[in-house]
């Protein structure tokens, strides 16, 4: 350090007049004659002018046996005889006006000692005035040239360890506190200390730094209580500083911190360690400590993991950063070096990460050294990892004062091995994890909220050089930005509960977008970007009322413009899926109805992703049925799907007994649809369960579903051959073949037409060659008596299914049904009739049915039967008693 900086530091410092005539003069009458003499001697020299240096030793010499006579006293005061203060500032001045170019006298060294006599008499020195004069006399002796012992100057080598030793001296009485040393005042000596070590460019003067220093830990050591250890904050800074300087070329400074780091070392065993364990703690770090540098590294990685908090960790970090940035080669060596063997091991907990990544920022392009950069990189990289959060806020902050260019600080991030892709995928988990009603801000500085992890996002997605490791995120960050944005518009009626809220929600809204667009772009797909725009697909996706139209438009580019991500895509919506507690399950829906139709992803679907579809569907909101339905017709458009279609079948089918009169609509619509790619050989289970389903709803009142139902049994036979009519299928064929000739006095002319030619088919199914001609062409009527007499061992079963027709809501077909019905109870015999018993009540209630043809018509069958009683009793007594029977229960 230059000597000139002493020079003006002491010139700042001035000597204030005696102001003793202010004060009552003291009782001098326990004095001896000597220690009058000494107080009088006080007096006289204190008024201002010129003193010799016999004069001033004189001086100081009076004060320190006035000191003894107040410190002898039970009660003693220095201020009783003089104020401490103003005789501090005399010593004071005595050290200022000593010169730094050379050491001939012992007036320092005696004003020192006499500093040391006075701190140990009442009142304490105030802490100001204590720095004062720890300053002043630092400065005055650092800067004294290099004094080297040798013959022809060892007197003025024994002087100066004379005056060191009082320095000493005088450094361990100011900083004692009572009767323990007080840790805050040790901490002001070390920092005023401290600049002589790392800013001089002299080596005695780095060394006499590191020996005060040293000595004066030596001297803490000596008590195992301290004051105020709590608040001795400079550990990490020490730790660090003494450590680069143990790699100094200059041997005494490395031997001077070495001794320095050990002292402090010392401290925290005793100060921190469990006490059974501390004497062979310190033990083995006397034992290993003098050994070489690997030695002392490997304590420095103990305490720095063991002993050290972590703020003073991030004090040893930040302390070899600024030294690889000093432009001194052999410290940019040694603060890399130590670093490299801190960070051998998991780096733990560390504080000021903002301070750190701040130098980091600063210092990543000034720091040439190979050796260096891999280290700042190194530490990047592990803060990265341990305390992504605060990494990511601070980025932001700098870029928001930085005048180095817009995305400075991601272009940095990025430039680190790994630490954006371990950047971007904690973002998407945070992202990716459950939604709150309102964005997660906690207020913790440390804590990322929604909208800042979105803009880290975008942020890192503009990042040119990393659009490879885009690549491998793409599916889960689209989906994830998708979710947000379909979150935020659809409650934006419950996020927005007020003005602000309202417009951070819009805000965070457009940044997604924003964050999505620039994703794509990133990932190549300009076309996407394009087809969207023309659709004005982003106008939808923010439109609360429009937004799953604008999904489904977002989904539909993916597909039509051949996204090679379509089947990552996929995958993470099933994954999706699978959780229960994922609130976008909707979106996720939308989104793969039109993904499915990409045959890429057709292609990907397998058992497990089709059972979590199922799963999907188990509610019953029509919304989402309705999506079901659309899925599960274009599960029959390839052929993979329609391996796995057997999982949705029931779900669809379920579908028909919706509580919505529109989802039972579109079931039957898309069944209807579903069945022109269907064929008998792969899917007849499927159309055996609907042929079933089907009987439910032939006899629906709506026109328009009760055509479509029988034009979806029509499709089922024209499926059918005789080779594959198994037995299920038989049976149900002719269990609606009364039914279908019914209804050919259906209402609706286009049902008549297909039940018409539905009879034609069956008639070829059943091999009924003869009634393929009264099928086609006869009336109803004509064609139940031509059936009843070919099939007359199915009377029975054909008067069941009439009995089923009674409640239909058309008049003509229950005209029909019952004109059949009396047709058949007229040829049953008897053992026929005891098995229609119901049958017959339920005829016999038709009596009263509010069409008078129907009533008029049963009526006139049981006229007909009991006239054919009355005439033919002797030929047909079974048939009597039959009717009988019939009549005891009608009763």
């Amino acid at each position: 350090m230059d000597p000139q900086l002493g020079k003006k530091s002491l010139s700042r410092l001035t000597f204030q007049p005696s102001i003793y005539d202010l004060f009552s003069k003291p009782s001098l009458s326990e004095l001896c004659q000597s220690e009058r003499e000494a107080y009088q001697l006080i007096v006289d020299f204190m008024e201002p002018g010129e003193m010799s240096q016999l004069d001033k030793l004189n001086f100081l010499n009076a004060v320190e046996i006035l000191s003894n006579v107040v410190r002898d006293q039970a009660n003693g005061n220095m201020n009783n005889y003089y104020p401490k203060t103003l005789l501090a500032k005399k010593i004071q001045t005595f050290i200022m006006e000593e010169p730094t170019e050379i050491l001939d006298s012992n007036v320092r060294q005696q004003a020192m000692l006499c500093i040391v006599a006075l701190s140990q008499v009442r009142p304490p020195f105030h802490l100001c005035q204590k720095l004062d004069l720890v300053n002043v006399s630092i400065t005055s002796i650092f800067s004294l040239p290099l004094i080297m012992p040798s013959l022809d100057r060892k007197e003025s080598a024994s002087l100066y360890l004379q005056t060191s030793q009082a320095l000493d001296d005088m450094l361990q009485a100011l900083v004692m506190e009572e009767r323990s040393p007080n840790m805050i005042i040790l901490q002001k000596f070390v920092e005023i200390i401290l600049p002589w070590l790392m800013l001089s460019d002299k080596v005695q003067e780095q060394i006499r730094a590191l020996s005060t220093i040293s000595r004066l830990l030596r001297f803490i050591c000596n008590f195992s209580e301290l004051s105020h250890m709590v608040s001795f904050s400079i550990i990490g800074r020490l730790i660090g500083t003494f450590s680069i300087f143990c790699m100094n070329p200059s041997q005494e400074i490395s031997v001077g911190a070495l001794e320095a780091l050990y002292y402090l070392f010392t401290i925290l065993v005793l100060q921190r360690s469990v006490r059974p364990k501390t004497a062979t703690i310190l033990k083995d770090l006397q034992k290993h400590f003098r050994g070489n540098w690997m030695a002392n590294m490997q304590n420095l990685t103990l305490f720095f993991r063991k002993y050290l908090t972590p703020v003073e960790r991030a004090d040893v970090i930040m302390v070899a950063m600024e030294a690889m940035n000093s432009g001194d080669m052999n410290n940019v060596i040694a603060a890399s070096e130590m670093l490299n063997m801190i960070l051998k091991y998991p780096l733990t907990e560390v504080a000021k990460v903002p301070e750190i990544i701040q130098l980091i920022y600063y210092y990543v392009d000034s720091v040439t050294e190979e050796v260096a950069q891999d280290v700042i990189k190194k530490v990047f990289q592990l803060l990265v990892q341990s305390h992504t959060d605060e990494v990511i806020l601070t980025l932001f902050k700098i870029e928001d004062r930085s005048l180095r260019g817009t995305h400075r600080s991601w272009e940095i991030l990025a430039s680190f091995p790994k630490s954006y892709q371990v950047i971007m995928e904690y973002l998407l988990q945070r992202l990716i994890s459950p939604q709150t009603p309102k964005d997660q801000e906690t207020g913790h500085e440390t804590e990322l909220s929604t909208s800042i992890v979105t803009r880290a996002i975008h942020e890192l997605l503009l990042v040119p050089s990393q659009r490879s490791e885009v690549q491998t995120v793409f599916a889960s960050l689209f989906v994830a930005l998708l979710f947000q944005i379909s979150f935020l518009v659809t409650n934006r009626s419950t996020l927005g509960q007020d003005k602000p809220h309202e417009t951070e929600c819009v805000n965070l809204v457009s940044s997604s977008v924003k964050a999505l667009k620039t994703l794509l772009r990133s990932s190549g797909y300009l076309d996407h970007m394009s087809y969207i725009q023309t659709l004005r697909g982003w106008e939808l996706l923010v439109n609360p009322e429009r937004h799953y139209y604008g999904v489904t438009m977002l989904a539909r580019s993916l597909v039509i413009k051949n996204c090679w991500h379509n089947r990552p895509v996929f995958r993470f919506l099933i994954r999706t899926l699978e959780d229960p507690a994922c609130v976008n399950h909707f979106t996720a829906l939308v989104f793969l109805t039109e993904l499915f139709h990409c045959p890429d992803v057709a292609g990907a679907v397998d058992e497990a992703s089709t059972k979590v579809l199922a799963d999907c569907f188990k509610c019953e909101e029509p919304a989402t049925e309705h999506l079901f339905l659309q899925i599960s017709e274009t599960f029959t458009k390839h052929k993979n799907t329609m391996k796995h279609f057997h999982i949705l079948q029931p779900y669809v089918l379920s579908c028909c007994y919706s509580s919505s009169s529109e989802v039972v609509m579109e079931t039957f619509l898309t069944l209807q649809r579903i069945l022109k790619d269907l064929t008998w050989h792969y899917s007849s289970s499927f159309i055996v369960e609907l042929t079933f389903t089907l009987a439910h709803f032939f006899e629906e009142e709506s026109e328009q579903l009760r055509l479509i139902v029988f034009e979806i049994y029509g499709s089922i036979l024209t499926k059918i051959s005789r080779m594959n009519l198994v037995f299920p299928m038989r049976h149900q064929i002719l269990n609606f073949i009364v039914l279908l000739v019914s209804h050919l006095k259906d209402v609706n002319a286009e049902v008549v037409e297909v039940c018409r030619r539905a009879l034609y088919k069956l008639a070829t199914i059943m091999g009924w060659f003869k009634l393929k001609v009264v099928f086609a062409k006869k009336d109803v009527f004509t064609i139940l008596g031509t059936l009843l007499q070919q099939e007359r061992s199915r009377a029975v079963w054909f008067l069941k299914q009439s009995v089923a027709l009674f409640k239909s809501p058309q008049g003509p077909i229950r005209q029909v049904a019952v004109w059949f019905a009396g047709q058949i109870i007229r040829i049953l015999n008897r053992a026929e009739r005891e098995e229609t018993e119901e049958e017959y009540i339920a005829f016999r209630c038709m009596q009263k049915d509010p069409d008078p043809i129907v009533s008029c018509l049963t009526l006139q069958t049981f006229h007909i039967l009991e006239a054919k009683e009355t005439a033919t009793p002797a030929k047909t007594p079974s048939s009597c008693l039959c009717m009988r029977r019939f009549r005891r229960k009608d009763g």
